[in-house]
């Protein structure tokens, strides 16, 4: 059987980026167990309440709902229970680091299979204030607008033929 190539998206976090200010990014591999491998492989995971933290020198993921697989026995695992992530001593010292500055948390951005192996991207993230949030809001639907306008433009131009 040939070895799986390329990324395969299982779950995205879309709120982290619109609820946080991303600073830095890091892959990280996941101890699992093989019924978590098989949910994921079926597209199923939640990142949604998930974060992660240090904890003994150690790369934790906590919050992260992964169902449990349907064809599973009594080795089923726990949907929500604490996943190690494998990341570089460096890596994990830099993050050690950063993570003790007041306001900012580790959060995951998305969870694939990258050549067959399970990966987690997280983010080193900022809060976002409510106004920020609204300015952003704002900032895209000026931008909607203004590609609004100039279609318009470039039709009443053209004659109606674009």
């Amino acid at each position: 059987m040939p070895r799986e190539q390329g990324r395969k998206l299982v779950a995205q976090n879309k709120r982290a980026r619109y609820d946080y200010h991303i600073e830095d990014t890091w892959e990280a591999g996941l101890v699992l167990t093989g019924t978590e491998v098989k949910s994921l492989r079926a597209g199923r995971a939640s990142l949604v309440d998930g974060y992660a933290r240090v904890k003994d020198g150690e790369v934790w993921l906590e919050g992260v709902h992964i169902p449990e697989y349907l064809q599973g026995t009594w080795t089923n695992h726990a949907p929500r229970r604490p996943r190690k992530l494998l990341l570089h001593k460096r890596e994990i010292g830099r993050i050690t680091a950063k993570t003790k500055e007041a306001g900012l948390t580790l959060v995951p951005l998305s969870l694939y299979f990258k050549d067959g192996k399970a990966k987690v991207e997280i983010a080193l993230a900022r809060g976002k204030k409510t106004y920020d949030k609204r300015q952003q809001i704002a900032k895209r639907e000026a931008a909607r607008e203004m590609a609004r306008a100039r279609s318009v433009r470039l039709r009443a131009r053209s004659g109606g033929r674009v």
